[in-house]
């Protein structure tokens, strides 16, 4: 799935994206401000920004400039009825990877977004995400609503294994195998019980995280 954050004020045009996006494995979130979106960005990072260039409190061009001072490789794309040569060129000066204008076709838009990512090495990328949880295997991190959470060791394998099998239900028996005995540590199966009931607890019981009763766990995306 393709984590993306759209800068954009206008509610319809942000909507109309962001239910084609989703419908094409795309988790996108909307920001009608720049404040918002530097808030959320310090929080968590996509794999795409979808940025607006006239935003109520500042300049996209601005934001713009501010990412790429902060993340030299994130992919970003002007979305933006500005299509003077001279301002699409000030956009790609200020280090967007690409531009597209107002209004555009939604098709094409997900397939330059799609060439974005294949040229940045970004569609395999090592951030899973599940509605709101985010954890990113590189960093070792977890985020839920843009919060970091803390977890155990055994908490964060067990979310992760999970994550990487997103959709498909995992038993007790290989959740234990998988953790615990490949390591050298042979635990009961109380040992599952009580880690599951601390990462719930943590993660504010996310909908996402479901018990298969008599079975095992699923993660699936519920929004």
């Amino acid at each position: 799935m393709t984590d993306i954050y759209y800068i954009e004020d206008d509610e319809n045009i942000a909507c109309s994206v962001k239910e084609y996006l989703e419908q094409h494995n795309c988790k996108i979130i909307t920001f009608s401000t720049v404040a918002l979106a530097k808030s959320a960005l310090l929080q968590s990072l996509p794999d795409i920004v979808l940025l607006d260039w006239n935003m109520p409190d500042g300049q996209g061009s601005e934001l713009c400039r501010w990412i790429r001072s902060h993340w030299e490789h994130l992919p970003v794309i002007f979305l933006t009825v500005r299509g003077d040569s001279h301002d699409i060129v000030a956009g790609l000066g200020y280090g967007a990877d690409d531009y597209v204008i107002k209004p555009f076709e939604l098709n094409v838009l997900y397939s330059r977004i799609l060439a974005l990512l294949r040229r940045t090495g970004q569609t395999n990328n090592s951030r899973l995400s599940c509605d709101d949880l985010l954890l990113d295997k590189e960093k070792m991190t977890v985020f839920c609503n843009h919060i970091e959470i803390i977890l155990s060791q055994p908490e964060y394998q067990l979310l992760l294994l999970l994550m990487e099998n997103k959709g498909k239900t995992l038993t007790r028996g290989q959740l234990l195998e998988f953790i615990w005995d490949s390591n050298g540590i042979y635990v009961n199966d109380n040992t599952l019980t009580v880690t599951m009931k601390r990462l719930r607890e943590k993660l504010n019981n996310p909908g996402c995280l479901k018990t298969v009763r008599s079975f095992g766990y699923r993660m699936e995306d519920t929004i």
